[in-house]
């Protein structure tokens, strides 16, 4: 899983780069963005398709799925679709320690003529649950209904992902990936907030970086608290996925016995995304007169109307409940469109899973 975490971290602080002056506390799942455009990829053509793989850091990595041999074993040459296959399976599996789970569906226009393959990459790849609605007429009930299975994924967390009147007559393709993540500390936190954990001090940088793992040590969730009470700007700054991955690396990180308090939090947070992801390299599918996915249908004219994905974290002293979504509407287009540790001081925190070195969430706390 080597490529697909490098380029999850890549993404992560990409679009962090993206929202950091949007917002006082930032809460995002770089893993179901990621999700969601890689199965929009799948059906993309040309510069489309390749511009999608440069916003996801995978255009180095990638091969198109018809080039790639299912059994072959070298992970340089496996595309993203098969990573991506893993990464569900691994997302997925039972565990008594903690509830984990991704999914992914996706609703096409009623009899609108999606090639063959197209779903049946997304549904091998992926996992999806592919159902028709009726855009056309019903608009406002087929809005409702996916809106009901995201918060269904993800424990009544996410509600109302898609807003009314968000979906309309032109809406063609809607794709949704939702992640949910509930566990406790491996340690929980007493009265006087102490525990054991990994701690690791960067002198460049001036900040210190803790690592609290859940229980059975497969997720954890890293601070990054800067020693200066103003010193989250120069972290953010400084912050590359090359220091991000050595610093968080487990020969760098020494178990030390560890005061730590932790504010209670939690945030929930919405955004629209083509306008970051346009400045990551994504640019012609939200262009109507460039966006190619004829990998989807043979029909020309779909276009990406939006991107929409929403989260959701709360942290206890037991431990940490998160889901996230995303949203992805691909519409029909049929004229022209308008381009129109003490940590009582701001820090940044991500929730990784250890084994696969994906991360799952990423976040800025700035006011509890």
């Amino acid at each position: 899983m080597h490529l697909l975490a490098e380029a999850t971290t890549n993404f992560t602080l990409e679009l962090y780069q993206q929202l950091r002056e949007t917002e006082d506390n930032i809460f995002y799942s770089p893993v179901s963005i990621m999700t969601a455009l890689a199965m929009l990829q799948l059906g993309a053509k040309g510069n489309t398709r390749q511009q999608i793989e440069k916003a996801l850091q995978f255009s180095g990595a990638t091969k198109k799925t018809t080039e790639k041999s299912a059994d072959c074993h070298d992970e340089k040459s496996e595309n993203l679709h098969h990573q991506f296959q893993k990464l569900m399976t691994q997302l997925n599996k039972s565990n008594d320690a903690y509830d984990l789970k991704a999914a992914n569906s996706i609703y096409g226009a009623k009899d609108f003529p999606f090639l063959q393959e197209f779903l049946e990459d997304i549904n091998k790849f992926y996992h999806a649950n592919v159902e028709s609605l009726d855009f056309a007429h019903a608009a406002d009930q087929s809005q409702k209904k996916i809106n009901s299975w995201v918060e269904s994924q993800t424990n009544g967390k996410i509600k109302d992902l898609f807003p009314d009147g968000s979906l309309s007559s032109s809406t063609i393709l809607v794709l949704v990936n939702a992640v949910y993540f509930k566990g406790q500390w491996d340690h929980k936190f007493d009265e006087k907030h102490t525990g054991e954990e990994n701690f690791w001090l960067n002198k460049d940088v001036q900040a210190k970086i803790v690592e609290i793992p859940y229980k059975c040590k497969e997720l954890s969730m890293f601070i990054l608290l800067p020693n200066e009470i103003d010193g989250l700007k120069k972290l953010e700054d400084e912050l590359t996925a090359d220091k991000l991955i050595e610093w968080t690396s487990p020969q760098n990180m020494d178990m030390i016995e560890l005061y730590l308090s932790l504010p209670r939090f939690r945030v929930e947070q919405k955004y629209d995304l083509p306008a970051p992801l346009e400045h990551m390299g994504m640019v012609d599918a939200f262009n109507a007169q460039k966006a190619d996915f004829l990998g989807m249908s043979s029909r020309e004219g779909l276009v990406v109307s939006q991107v929409l994905h929403k989260s959701f974290v709360e942290v206890t002293e037991e431990g940490t409940e998160a889901a996230a979504a995303t949203g992805v509407e691909v519409a029909l287009t049929s004229a022209l469109i308008s381009e129109d540790f003490s940590c009582d001081h701001p820090f940044l925190f991500f929730i990784k899973q250890n084994k696969t070195n994906n991360i799952l969430f990423f976040g800025r706390m700035s006011s509890p």
